[in-house]
């Protein structure tokens, strides 16, 4: 009978590399965006990658390969298998004898590769195992990249380096009048400034980077990632590779190159590390020439589960209560870029299932959901968010998306929607819960119809968490601080952390985000209220009553949890006192 094997987190936990604690968040990620506990760990920066690989090995019974010790490539002998295979597969071949081939691979799991290998080369496979990215790094260490060439020439470089190589310096055309260079023409991989792109789209990827940004000014074109919500300067790109450096982009994103008068947008799918990525691109005419944004849409960021999001547990209860109701409205408010499409994308993941029919319509369409019927706003064909709605309304669903309540038509359909037995999720844009119910009103839908359609609104923000590689407890928190979020010095001792910095988190002392929310549920009170059309001070009195806990409530508990730190919450919410007080 076969032994029953240790579960990876048990084996980590027993060295000593990760706590139970962690265990358990990370399973709870890697089952709610239905990825590999061992890749989550590594996401999260629980654990490295190379420990991960020795305890897979661990628990497989292999041998572990530790490919960056000195003179480990020495067993290695890439001539023994045809070199599309290493290239393809990620994988190393050691020693070949007696119609056996000892393989170093990175997955113990991927059955159907050995029983490949075994049958393209006629020999019984012996694995070993080693980390992916030491695989990786060795690969093209010796045949100067692997797999998608386009990705192998956009090797990461480090914090300080310039993305601008000897040879892309040399290659790219210095003269400026020229309206771009040869070396965007999209046949040749090798071209420079095709290089040069591949880089800048590769790295910021693997910097957990969620936009890209082109910049043209008077001198230079600055390039900058933003990564957990900050804009980090990369480099500055010399002037005279400006038209060059847009316009492949604007190649990549389908992009009308000639026009650099109005502002254009585009798409651009290209592989990275063999996962497709998606990015929305915009091109915006600026003083000194097209400024470019490329936002990174990853699909596994909205499958994150709903306990990752950052709820505590008494708001979970309530969102999860909510978001099952039969009929209603549930909005979702905050600034662009608060995170307020994830929220409702992980809403519509819980109820997505066969008996449900659910339909968005939105501008545009991010993320590909199976089962979910999403429109796409096109308001050249006048398919605007009032026509979609209009049919929707007709197929019979159970629950509709609107990505946001932009105008009167808008919010009177989706109202109507909810009275006649529509579960409906919308996003608007106000600074808190209860100043929903007077902008809806602004906009021209009656007061009535909000206090009976509205069922919870819910406002949040996006923090970034410590990296719990190098966090540690500040014993002179900053007073100021502590002040402006409501933490008073005794409850701060011993409790609070700050930001120190290590290589896991780029010297930043923070890695991640999660939000902070302020979750309001409708009562006889607060409808009362709406309909008395009462002024947001009240509504927000009633509401903290009914049990609401205010933005810099929220984030007053994550930082004494250790999860974030008190300027981190200052920068998205203050109390108001110590705004007036301060």
């Amino acid at each position: 009978m076969a032994r029953s094997r240790r579960k990876l987190g048990e084996i980590l936990v027993g060295w000593g590399i990760i706590t139970a604690a962690q265990a358990e968040q990370a399973m709870g990620v890697a089952k709610g965006a239905g990825k590999r506990l061992g890749d989550v760990l590594v996401e999260l920066g629980f654990a490295k990658e190379e420990h991960v690989a020795k305890a897979l090995a661990n628990q497989f019974g292999m041998e572990y390969v530790d490919l960056a010790a000195s003179g480990a490539g020495k067993q290695v002998d890439m001539k023994l298998i045809p070199e599309d295979l290493i290239k393809k597969h990620t994988i190393l071949p050691l020693e070949r004898s007696g119609g056996r081939l000892k393989l170093i691979i990175h997955d113990p799991m991927d059955l159907e590769l050995l029983d490949m290998l075994r049958f393209r080369l006629n020999v019984e496979i012996e694995p070993r195992l080693a980390a992916k990215s030491q695989i990786k790094k060795f690969i093209e260490s010796h045949f100067g990249g692997g797999g998608n060439p386009a990705v192998s020439s956009a090797k990461m470089v480090g914090p300080g380096e310039s993305l601008i190589t000897e040879s892309i310096d040399k290659t790219v055309d210095r003269s400026v009048d020229r309206s771009m260079d040869k070396s965007i023409d999209v046949a040749s991989e090798d071209a420079p400034i095709v290089r040069l792109c591949n880089r800048i789209i590769t790295e910021a990827v693997k910097s957990r980077a969620s936009d890209i940004h082109i910049e043209p000014m008077a001198d230079r074109v600055r390039l900058r990632y933003r990564i957990d919500g900050v804009c980090i300067e990369r480099d500055n790109l010399p002037k005279r590779m400006q038209n060059s450096l847009l316009s492949r982009f604007k190649l990549m994103a389908g992009i009308n190159i000639a026009e650099r008068r109005v502002p254009q947008d585009g798409r651009i799918k290209f592989p990275v590390d063999d996962v497709a990525i998606d990015f929305r691109v915009s091109a915006c005419p600026a003083y000194h020439g097209e400024s470019i944004v490329l936002r990174i849409l990853r699909p596994d960021s909205v499958r994150i589960g709903l306990e990752n999001l950052g709820f505590e547990a008494d708001n979970l209860q309530v969102f999860n209560r909510i978001i099952r109701r039969p009929n209603g409205i549930f909005l979702v408010t905050g600034p662009t870029g608060s995170g307020k499409t994830t929220t409702l994308y992980s809403a519509l993941d819980v109820l997505n299932r066969p008996d449900k029919k659910i339909i968005t319509a939105e501008d545009p369409v991010e993320y590909n959901f199976a089962g979910i019927n999403q429109c796409q706003v096109n308001e050249k064909i006048e398919l605007t968010f009032p026509a979609i709605l209009r049919s929707m309304l007709r197929q019979a669903p159970n629950v509709i998306l609107v990505g946001e309540i932009r105008d009167k038509e808008v919010a009177e359909i989706a109202v109507q929607a909810a009275l006649t037995g529509h579960l409906v999720f919308s996003t608007l844009h106000t600074n808190d819960a209860p100043s929903a119910i007077t902008r809806l009103i602004d906009i021209g839908v009656k007061p009535f119809l909000v206090a009976s359609s509205i069922q919870a609104i819910m406002a949040q923000r996006l923090i970034r968490i410590l990296c719990n590689q190098c966090k540690a407890i500040d014993p002179d928190p900053d007073h100021k601080y502590l002040r402006l979020v409501g933490i008073t010095p005794e409850e701060a001792k011993g409790r609070v952390h700050k930001a120190v910095g290590c290589p896991n988190c780029n010297n930043t002392g923070y890695r991640g985000r999660k939000a902070i929310f302020e979750l309001m549920s409708m009562n006889s009170e607060i409808r009362d209220l709406a309909f008395k059309l009462a002024p947001i001070a009240q509504i927000r009195r009633a509401a903290i009553a009914n049990g609401m806990r205010p933005l810099v409530g929220d984030g007053k508990l994550k930082v004494l949890k250790g999860v974030t730190t008190p300027d981190e919450v200052s920068r998205s919410t203050q109390i108001e006192e110590a705004v007036v007080n301060g």
